[in-house]
């Protein structure tokens, strides 16, 4: 009697893992196609390809004596799981810092005039963002420059 109630805790227990993976793995899955969805109409889909295209365009042109029909080809199988294998690896991040429900907010916001004017803009003002931060880093490097040939730290 004793070894079949054991039995039967254990076959519950297995059960009881097999669901809760199972419901993990399906609460997994629609995050994903949330965070997805969010890069879509957020813009970011579309930036990382971008870098990816620029980044090969780099590459291009250190490799000048390799044909266009590899790069072509190198580019469409690329394209097929680039953003796919992005989102694997960023998802962990994503669910550390934002729930479902909040990436389903952020949707809500995108698909808002302000929203898919904030996504069209965002990369011209990241851009210009850029060049702002690199001069105002460029000033302090001078300033700090400055203050240390004042103290005597740095030869004139």
């Amino acid at each position: 009697m004793c070894k079949l109630f054991n039995m039967k805790i254990s076959i519950l227990t297995v059960l009881l893992a097999l669901v809760t993976t199972f419901s993990f793995g399906q609460e997994n899955n629609t995050y994903k196609s949330t965070l997805t969805k969010m890069m879509q109409v957020s813009g970011s889909e579309v930036t990382f390809k971008t870098a990816i295209d620029q980044m090969i365009s780099m590459i291009k042109q250190q490799q000048s004596n390799i044909p266009n029909e590899f790069w072509d080809e190198f580019v469409t199988e690329i394209n097929k799981d680039a953003i796919g294998k992005l989102v694997d690896l960023i998802l962990p991040v994503y669910q550390k810092h934002l729930t479902e429900a909040d990436l389903r907010q952020l949707i809500a916001f995108y698909e808002t005039p302000i929203g898919k004017k904030f996504a069209e803009k965002t990369p011209l003002i990241t851009r210009e963002s850029m060049a702002a931060g690199q001069e105002w880093g460029r000033q302090i490097g001078e300033k700090v420059e400055n203050k240390l040939k004042e103290k005597g730290y740095l030869k004139q």
